[in-house]
C-alpha cells in the first residue's frame, strides 16, 4: 500500500511535464507551430546531447554556478549581518531605512550600465548583479524574522542578565532561523535568475552567454536547452536548501 502511494505521488509530479511534452510533440508533428520558432522535443534532446558531447554545456554551467556562488555568498553574509543590526537596533534601522527602501525596488538588470562603469566588463560586474539579486530577499527576511522573535524570551534573557552576544546566538538567531532560511532560498533563486542578465555583460561563457549567443545565431533549440538547464538547476538548488532547512529547524 505504501509503495502504491509513493508511485501515485511520483505520478502526480510527472503528469503535467509528460502532458506538456506530448502536446508539444503533437503541435510539432502536425505543423501547427513553426519548427524554427519552436523545435520539437526530439531536436531539443539531440541538441542537449550534442552540447554534452562537445563539453560546451559543462563549461557554461560550471561558470554560471561559480558566479552564482560568489555573488550569493557575499549577499548572504552581508544580508544576514546587516539584517541583524537593523532588526535589533531601531537607531540603525532609521539610519539605513531611506537608502535601503529606495534601492530595494530597483531591478538588478537596471544596474548593468553602472556595473560596467564601476567594475568594467570582467567577473566583478557579473558578481555584483548577482549579489543585488540575492541581497534584498535575504536582508528583508532576516529583519522580519528578528522582529517576530517572542519578546518574552528576550525579556527573560535580559532579566537573567545573559550577555548580548549569547542572547543573539542562543535566542534571537534560532528564533528567526525559519525566516532566515526562507530568505536564503528566495535569495538563491534570485541570484540564479540574475546570472542570465549578468552574463549578458560582454561574457564569453556561462548559460546566459550560451542563450544569448544561440539567439543571435537563431538556434532556438539551444536557447530552449539553456532555459531548461536554468530551471532544472534552480529546482535542484531549492530542493537541497529545503533539506538543509528541515535539518536545521527540526522543530
Amino acid at each position: 500500500m505504501h509503495k502504491i502511494k509513493k508511485i501515485y505521488k511520483i505520478g502526480e509530479y510527472l503528469v503535467l511535464p509528460i502532458a506538456i511534452i506530448i502536446i508539444w510533440q503533437i503541435l510539432f508533428k502536425t505543423g501547427i507551430v513553426n519548427p524554427i520558432l519552436l523545435p520539437g522535443p526530439e531536436r531539443i534532446w539531440n541538441s542537449f546531447i550534442n552540447l554534452i558531447k562537445t563539453g560546451t554545456l559543462y563549461k557554461n554551467i560550471g561558470m554560471s554556478i561559480l558566479r552564482v556562488i560568489e555573488g550569493f555568498l557575499l549577499a548572504a553574509a552581508s544580508g544576514i549581518v546587516i539584517g541583524i543590526f537593523v532588526g535589533l537596533s531601531k537607531h540603525f534601522d532609521r539610519i539605513t531605512n531611506i537608502v535601503i527602501q529606495v534601492i530595494r525596488p530597483i531591478p538588478p538588470i537596471a544596474w548593468i550600465p553602472l556595473a560596467i562603469l564601476w567594475f568594467g566588463i570582467g567577473e566583478n560586474s557579473k558578481v555584483y548583479i548577482i549579489f543585488l539579486g540575492a541581497f534584498f530577499p535575504i536582508f528583508t527576511n532576516v529583519v522580519e524574522g528578528i522582529r517576530q522573535v517572542d519578546k518574552k524570551l528576550v525579556e527573560v534573557a535580559c532579566v537573567l542578565e545573559i550577555p548580548k552576544k549569547k542572547l543573539i546566538g542562543k535566542v534571537v538567531i534560532p528564533s528567526a532561523l525559519p525566516f532566515i532560511m526562507s530568505g536564503i532560498r528566495i535569495g538563491l533563486s534570485g541570484a540564479w535568475m540574475c546570472v542570465v542578465a549578468a552574463e549578458l555583460i560582454a561574457s564569453t561563457s556561462g548559460v546566459g552567454y550560451m542563450i544569448s549567443d544561440a539567439r543571435q545565431l537563431s538556434q532556438t533549440d539551444v536557447v530552449i536547452v539553456g532555459m531548461l538547464i536554468i530551471g532544472i538547476i534552480g529546482k535542484v538548488m531549492d530542493v537541497l536548501l529545503i533539506r538543509l532547512q528541515k535539518n536545521l529547524i527540526r522543530w
